[in-house]
């Protein structure tokens, strides 16, 4: 009997199975005109970016690091006069992100309830744990998935363990995500394959070259997609 090429699939959960940098996007030009009369807003998001780079270490991806960071960029760029009122206002637009609404990508459902029961289907994300729970338990799709695997940060190692414990092995195993640096590349690092899934906002930070050529990358418009590249594999 022939093996099956792929067993398990895992799914990034921001901006592949629904928004979210819209919303930091909108989160930053609250900011930027809360210190529009310190610096311009190009200087303002740059400065901002330096800070979140800066403390990923500390504070890890998620939107509580991303706020202490544009506390940290208003205390910078105001040279320490910030006054306690706007930090109080970047406090409630902090909150605000945290509670966004959940609205999922094309195609999302009807992909998942399709694999599902055919596939192991894991949902590998990275950020705050109580902002990721609260996102999937908003989006419905928690029981489409066999693991929920809330992490720190997405490298080989992190893919070559998660693919191990719940399926055959990253040999045997899929990402999808919207990121190359975090979803894709890594992913091939540890053996499988990796599709990408492009949005149209993605955090600088996240931006890699394409690995096209390595044999295990595909990439796709939608996720209304992705049924023809698993088809593809046999």
């Amino acid at each position: 009997m022939t093996q099956r090429p792929l067993t398990t699939i895992g799914f990034d959960a921001d901006d592949t199975l629904w928004q979210n940098e819209q919303f930091y996007r909108l989160t930053e030009v609250q900011f930027t005109d809360l210190l529009a009369d310190h610096a311009d807003s190009d200087r303002i998001s740059a400065r901002l970016l330096e800070a979140e780079k800066r403390n990923l270490r500390h504070y890890g991806f998620g939107i509580k690091g991303f706020t202490l960071s544009m506390i940290e960029t208003a205390i910078e760029i105001t040279e320490g006069e910030v006054p306690a009122t706007v930090i109080a206002q970047i406090l409630d637009i902090g909150r605000d992100l945290l509670a966004h609404p959940v609205e999922t990508m094309p195609h999302v459902r009807e992909t998942l309830t399709a694999l599902s029961g055919t596939y192991l289907l894991v949902l590998i994300t990275k950020g705050d744990l109580f902002d990721q729970e609260r996102k999937l338990a908003q989006s419905g799709l928690g029981d489409l998935f066999d693991a929920i695997e809330i992490v720190s940060d997405k490298n080989a190692s992190t893919y070559r363990r998660i693919f191990s414990k719940v399926g055959d092995g990253p040999e045997r195993a899929m990402m999808i995500g919207n990121s190359l640096k975090s979803d894709i590349v890594p992913a091939l690092a540890a053996g499988s394959y990796g599709v990408f899934v492009p949005h149209e906002l993605t955090w600088s930070f996240e931006h890699v070259e394409e690995p096209t050529e390595a044999p295990r990358f595909r990439k796709i418009g939608h996720l209304g997609e992705l049924a023809a590249v698993i088809e593809g594999l046999s």
